[in-house]
């Protein structure tokens, strides 16, 4: 019998090996893989470290897959950091000055760098140098470093407020989309192959179809639809199976949870229908104003469920039809 340290050790190592390592276990983005595959090739074979790439989209899509993909396929390290812990110019020269030759550099939530920070990056990220100053007043002077080689690769969720000057010194700019339900059930029947869940096609297509067309969420709910599972005492994940877990989580067919619902209840119920300003809706939720904005609207207009005008928020026949609720002065839709 096998110890229970051991089966929880080879649990963690199960959860972290979801991740592709590889671009040929990259589910998706068709283009951006093959324009990556491309850069990473040339790389390669003229025996050079890539150029700094920069990858945008939502979160939850794999930019953090594709930084880890792209230092596994050139051969060398990782180091991971993100925008908002550089908050000084002698955090970056830390970490720069500490890369061996050729490694990538991975920056979250790039588009957070304070300013003082990206002028530190310009100089690094061109020419491959460093200018640290000694000193404070009249004594103070300025040291060049030489650093080694490296690829930076940025990911951020908010591509405009990337500034230009730092967004136009990457060789390479890509964009992840929503993924499709076809390929979130590959990611999910992949998933759960590292995880020796036995699940059908119908119980992984069930889970894909509430995922918001994000591989991170889908991976997320088949964990919990295994917990039932596993607590149910039952061997194999079918559809029905997979429903009443989700069901059970507060996940319903469009992939909304407490929260967004609750958004649209309160529009369509307790306002009647009518425009209500962010922070008026924030305020009913319980929610701060940014996370409802950043976190929950983008998904509900995405499905048509809410609209997002000058006057305010407004709930739209889909998400009445939705809740079963009749709109004021007109029927049930």
């Amino acid at each position: 019998m096998v110890a229970p340290e051991v089966l929880n050790e080879l649990e963690r190592m199960d959860e972290a090996s979801l991740r592709p390592t590889v671009l040929d276990d990259f589910v998706g983005q068709r283009d951006l893989v093959g324009h990556l595959r491309i850069v990473l090739q040339a790389a390669r074979e003229r025996n050079q470290p890539s150029d700094h790439l920069l990858f945008a989209g939502p979160p939850g899509l794999g930019k953090t897959s594709l930084a880890s993909i792209v230092a596994s396929e050139m051969g060398v390290g990782l180091r991971i950091t993100s925008g908002p812990v550089l908050s000084r110019p002698g955090d970056l020269a830390a970490l720069l000055t500490d890369l061996q030759e050729g490694e990538v550099l991975f920056i979250d939530e790039i588009h957070r760098l304070h300013r003082s920070v990206e002028e530190v990056l310009y100089p690094a990220m061109e020419d491959r140098r460093l200018d640290v100053m000694i000193g404070r007043g009249p004594s103070a002077r300025s040291i060049r470093l030489e650093l080694p080689t490296f690829t930076l690769v940025g990911a951020t969720t908010r591509t405009g407020l990337v500034a230009a000057p730092l967004r136009d010194r990457f060789g390479f700019v890509g964009r992840l989309d929503l993924y499709e339900d076809d390929e979130l059930r590959s990611i999910v029947t992949r998933s759960a192959g590292l995880l020796h869940i036995d699940i059908d096609d119908d119980g992984a297509g069930e889970i894909a179809r509430r995922s918001r067309g994000t591989p991170r969420i889908a991976n997320r709910l088949l964990r919990r639809v295994r917990d039932v599972a596993q607590v149910d005492r039952v061997s194999s994940i079918d559809g029905p199976r997979a429903r009443r877990a989700l069901e059970l989580f507060g996940v319903d067919e469009y992939g909304l949870d407490k929260v967004d619902r609750q958004i649209l209840g309160l529009l369509c119920q307790q306002f009647a229908g009518q425009p209500v300003g962010l922070v008026t809706l924030a305020h009913a939720c319980g929610e701060e104003p940014t996370t409802i904005e950043e976190a929950y609207e983008p998904f509900l207009i995405r499905e048509g469920l809410l609209i997002r005008s000058p006057r305010g928020r407004i709930a739209t026949d889909r998400a009445f039809s939705h809740l079963g609720i009749q709109r004021p002065g007109g029927g049930l839709l």
